[in-house]
């Protein structure tokens, strides 16, 4: 049995046997695919995409618009707009529990795929993972959007400045949309000012009550221009 190599962290070597475990075969099907892709055509057409959503939230739309979602327009966020090109539902869920609550190296890996096959360039300054709290960090052992904006660190060679969760808050489950955004007032601080033009990262966005919190946070810090990237959002309907 291979042993890990000296130097890197378990996680690495572990996501470089995944790379090469199957190779030729579909992530999701296990069909064969040319050398070099994860996934086959059919597979990747039937994911639940986002395809049409509201420009600023991401919630999905039934149809194309131009212009926000009612509930943007009754109550918009502090954020400008949300990348946010999957749905929690079917396949992708199961992959984001798996990642989110299990820290799977598989499922972080083949979503940050996915990810990155709808990014454009970034023109943000500074990335912000969305934090944990300090008590549910030790719970969880694992913050997933640390490790999405690490990611994209690479991606895009853009800075990631860490916010601070203040309160452990009671879960977002709990509570609607305008009752999520009250639950999070004044969660969140910088600790130090910011670039004019910054992006959030996130793994989920259910209302964008956090997102929201956050954008908050960051303009007290000096921002003038907040983005959301998200792997999936939760519609609301």
């Amino acid at each position: 049995m291979q042993t890990q190599p000296r130097g890197r962290s378990l996680i690495q070597w572990i996501e470089r046997q995944l790379r090469l475990a199957l190779p030729g075969y579909c992530a999701f099907c296990l069909g064969e695919v040319p050398p070099g892709q994860a996934w086959c055509a059919p597979c990747f057409a039937s994911l639940p995409w986002n395809q049409q959503a509201c420009r600023c939230c991401g919630e999905p739309l039934s149809f194309a618009s131009a212009m926000p979602c009612r509930e943007c327009v009754d109550s918009p966020p502090a954020f400008t707009r949300a990348h946010v090109p999957l749905l929690y539902q079917g396949q992708v869920r199961q992959l984001m529990r798996e990642f989110k609550f299990h820290a799977s190296p598989r499922a972080g890996v083949l979503l940050m795929a996915l990810f990155k096959e709808t990014l454009a360039q970034c023109h943000a300054e500074a990335l912000i993972p969305v934090p944990l709290h300090r008590k549910r960090s030790r719970e969880r052992g694992f913050n997933q959007s640390q490790w999405l904006a690490k990611e994209l660190h690479k991606t895009w060679d853009i800075p990631i400045i860490n916010a601070v969760r203040k309160v452990d808050t009671p879960s977002q489950r709990l509570f609607g949309r305008m009752a999520r955004r009250r639950n999070l007032e004044g969660v969140f601080v910088m600790s130090t000012r910011l670039p004019k033009r910054v992006a959030i990262i996130d793994d989920v966005l259910t209302t964008g009550a956090t997102a929201h919190a956050l954008a908050l946070a960051a303009k007290e810090a000096g921002v003038e221009q907040v983005d959301v990237y998200a792997l999936a959002r939760t519609p609301r309907r």
